[in-house]
């Protein structure tokens, strides 16, 4: 009976230690992995450019990035602007090519309006007013420049994401 017990409990030892000892394996298996490089210079996250500020040549605020739209190989093929509206209603959507944007690292240059919205000073004065972009935020642009005024935009037919 004693040797029966000890089959038993042998059998029991054995299971329990399986799992462990997979475990371990796959923690081994996993750190031996290829890790790839976080630093992909050149390269934004698309999650990180929704919402992102578009203002014309005289760094006035014309809208802000509401999608991106790519084809079926991952190539951009425009941008959802949206336009004017508060809080997403009366949002006025158009869609602008790739080409029509250009992206920007430094943050926006403004001279005073009087509407409170700007800031003032020279463009060596925003620089030292903020301070260097830390890696995570190198991992988009400050802002968008396009040769565009709002009410141009409002103008331009509205983007629908559907037909219907």
């Amino acid at each position: 009976m004693a040797a029966k017990h000890a089959v038993y409990i042998l059998l029991l030892s054995a299971a329990l230690c399986t799992p462990a000892a997979a475990q371990k394996a796959n923690t081994q298996s996993s750190s031996n992995a290829t890790v790839t490089s976080t630093k992909h210079q050149g390269e934004w996250r698309s999650s990180k450019m929704i919402g992102l500020n578009v203002y014309n040549p005289q760094n006035e605020k014309i809208g802000d990035i509401s999608e991106i739209l790519i084809d079926q190989g991952g190539k951009v093929v425009g941008y959802v602007i949206g336009v004017g509206g508060f809080l997403g209603m009366g949002q006025h959507d158009v869609l602008v090519q790739p080409g029509q944007l250009k992206f920007v690292m430094e943050p926006v240059r403004t001279s005073s309006t009087g509407t409170g919205t700007a800031t003032t000073g020279t463009a060596a004065d925003n620089a030292n007013a903020r301070q260097a972009r830390s890696a995570n935020e190198q991992w988009y642009p400050d802002h968008a420049v396009m040769n565009a005024t709002k009410d141009q935009l409002k103008g331009m037919p509205e983007f629908k994401y559907s037909n219907q």
